[in-house]
């Protein structure tokens, strides 16, 4: 079935703080809602939100915020402990919410998180499960709207308000199937994760982790790119606009690479334009200066990987084995349990892993343990993998 006809009424479009506060009122004893956002970034730091679509079983709107400067009649609806909040692929979602009300929206619910227990694939899209659930066929149009032009079009808003339509309807749906294999309980660490508030904090000093290359560097190295990454976020902060407009990462990893004292030396480095020469040199030499002028304690430390030996990899190869065998008995993609990087630190003793924690614990981390301690062998027998238990 298309959703090409729709046979519902047109959104409401909310425009001004009592339409809100109204809206919020109507929804207020709703037992769950689904809520999405639209936003922009391309040419700011900070994600400029355009929309919010919000709709309960039997209300729904579209809710436009660069009309409604008070979004603080949400904040009731965030806080009611009593309602469940629905989202798809909520980061994002959560983020903005986050920045713009300072309020996560306890509790909530991640259908797409909930759809890799239901054997439907990593990171499922919201229109192909809505055909799984609703056997509807959104339309993809619009999928590239600039969001903050105005006015919006009916067939923006419709596209808009699907986006939960069909969310709020799908949600009772997953909670079946969810409760019909007895999982509805796996996704509290999940959703708990995603609505802590320093998910979405910027560690400046950490920023350098983000420069691909920075393994190349030296320590010394790496305390100039620490300092570089710092000035640029504060400026990009300052001025909204992306980091990378104000200093790219190729000309920063130059700079840390090169670590130039002078205006001159700045100059020279290569690719750098005449415009960031002129306006930034100086305090590119300042951010040099400040970390050599660090003491070597303080440097940052170089994100190694610890290299495995051949007997490791095996024993890594293995692990992953095992973690398709159980994914598979569960119906589970083996992706949205473990990857191979975490298991190449479980082989290294590491602990603060998700494969030891929730429901992947209990789903395929008690087995990887049972395997690394002799209590349990992989056997080809019958021309397939088998667990055996040691008796030994």
């Amino acid at each position: 079935m298309s959703d090409s006809k729709p046979d519902h009424p047109p959104c409401p479009l909310i425009e001004n703080e009592q339409e809100l506060t109204e809206f919020c009122q109507k929804i207020a004893n709703a037992e769950y809602i689904a809520i999405d956002t639209e936003f922009v970034r391309d040419k700011t730091y900070f994600s400029k939100l355009c929309l919010i679509q919000i709709a309960s079983p039997t209300e729904i709107a579209c809710i436009d915020p660069l009309k409604v400067n008070d979004l603080s009649a949400l904040k009731s609806l965030f806080a009611n402990s009593a309602q469940t909040k629905i989202f798809h692929a909520a980061r994002q979602d959560l983020e903005i919410l986050y920045f713009e009300l300072a309020l996560m929206p306890e509790p909530m619910f991640d259908s797409q998180i909930a759809a890799t227990l239901l054997g439907l694939g990593e990171q499922i899209g919201y229109g192909n499960l809505v055909k799984h659930y609703l056997d509807i066929s959104l339309a993809k149009q619009h999928a590239r709207t600039d969001w903050e032009q105005r006015p919006l079009s009916a067939e923006q808003l419709e596209y808009a308000a699907n986006d939960v339509r069909y969310l709020i309807q799908m949600y009772p749906l997953i909670l079946e199937d969810l409760q019909k294999y007895g999982r509805q309980d796996w996704l509290e660490n999940d959703f708990a994760q995603l609505l802590d508030p320093g998910l979405y904090q910027v560690n400046k000093d950490q920023l350098w982790q983000k420069v691909s290359g920075n393994q190349k560097l030296r320590r010394k190295q790496l305390a100039v790119l620490q300092q570089l990454c710092i000035w640029r976020e504060e400026v990009a902060i300052k001025k909204d606009k992306p980091r990378k407009w104000i200093l790219s990462d190729n000309i920063a990893l130059s700079i840390a690479m090169t670590m130039p004292t002078s205006r001159p030396k700045v100059a020279n480095i290569r690719g750098i334009n005449k415009a960031t020469v002129d306006k930034d040199a100086t305090v590119i030499v300042e951010c040099v200066n400040k970390a050599l002028a660090t003491p070597e304690e303080q440097w940052p430390v170089p994100n190694k990987k610890r290299k495995l030996d051949k007997n490791q990899e095996a024993t890594v190869d293995a692990l992953l084995a095992i973690s398709k065998l159980k994914a598979n008995e569960h119906n589970i993609s083996v992706g949205a349990i473990v990857n191979r990087n975490e298991l190449e630190k479980l082989i290294l003793n590491e602990t603060e892993l998700d494969i030891l924690s929730g429901w992947r614990l209990n789903l395929v981390g008690e087995t990887l343990l049972q395997f690394l301690t002799n209590k349990l062998n992989l056997n080809y027998i019958n021309n397939k993998l088998e667990l055996i238990k040691n008796e030994q």
